[in-house]
């Protein structure tokens, strides 16, 4: 299935309409990780993901949010990401690929050249789009996870 968002929006992370995103992002992250899973959800003050350095997008589809992510400064010229999200009604159609080209296309409008990210080991999901979307590990992939992040990288452009 190929997907179309209606509507790709930039809102800052405490506008009611990512509510939906950082509400399931929380219980995602904490069914998966426990109390650690709330600490990384509070760690990025919202400014982090906001003009000049970075960047919230929500994907709509007939004006509800299905799919979101983030970008911030991570230095001069890399972009992280963060807080990528599918909707629980949504996933399997497409839509975090959509999500990754959309934030790589916003990391270039804001100058950035290089792409970087963290994924946990219990999220192999995770794991496999990144590897799809062309992101190099910066681990070895044939070793089982760590109880630490698991980064990737990519260039721009």
């Amino acid at each position: 299935m190929t997907v179309t968002a209606h509507e790709v929006r930039r809102v800052r992370a405490d506008d009611p309409a990512a509510a939906p995103m950082m509400a399931e992002l929380l219980d995602e992250y904490v069914h998966r990780y426990g109390e650690s899973g709330r600490e990384e959800m509070s760690r990025h003050p919202v400014e982090a993901f906001a003009p000049p350095h970075g960047s919230l997008l929500l994907l709509l589809d007939r004006g509800d949010p299905v799919a979101g992510g983030a970008i911030m400064r991570h230095d001069d010229t890399t972009a992280e990401v963060k807080r990528v999200w599918t909707a629980r009604a949504h996933r399997r159609r497409g839509w975090a690929r959509r999500v990754m080209a959309e934030l790589e296309r916003e990391a270039a409008a804001l100058g950035y050249r290089r792409v970087h990210l963290t994924t946990g080991p219990r999220q192999p999901e995770a794991r496999e789009l990144y590897l799809s979307c062309g992101y190099a590990p910066l681990f070895d992939v044939d070793d089982p996870p760590t109880n630490g992040p698991l980064p990737f990288e990519k260039a721009l452009g």
